[in-house]
């Protein structure tokens, strides 16, 4: 594999998405932080924040939010135009802003998952 993906499939946004990109490749191993016990020591990150955003490993490193999603699309031949659109400065930023915001929106609608993961 060449990178893995650690995702909430309890969410049903999250879920959506990733099911979406499951099946256009098979070359990511797809972890779900809500049933997966060693995502937390894998990525060494508490559970609060593998829930507060997408996470991706590569190499050794870990990504998260905006960041996650370019190494993510740029593993997806369909996506990597995305990958290189989104690592232009304004747009960036942008991405990251509006991210943010979403990404805050669903920790917080899928908050009650947090005593569930940190028992994980």
């Amino acid at each position: 594999m060449t990178c893995k993906v650690y995702f909430n499939n309890s969410c049903s946004i999250c879920k959506l998405e990733i099911d979406h990109y499951k099946k256009i490749t098979k070359n990511i191993d797809w972890i779900d932080i809500s049933t997966n016990i060693n995502a937390k020591k894998e990525t060494s990150l508490s559970a609060k924040k593998l829930l507060r955003r997408l996470h991706v490993k590569k190499k050794d490193k870990i990504f998260y939010g905006v960041d996650a999603f370019i190494e993510l699309w740029s593993e997806i031949p369909r996506y990597r135009f995305l990958a290189i659109l989104v690592r232009k400065p304004i747009i960036y930023q942008l991405a990251w802003f509006l991210y943010e915001i979403f990404a805050l929106f669903l920790f917080y609608k899928n908050k009650n998952q947090l005593n569930k993961l940190e028992r994980l």
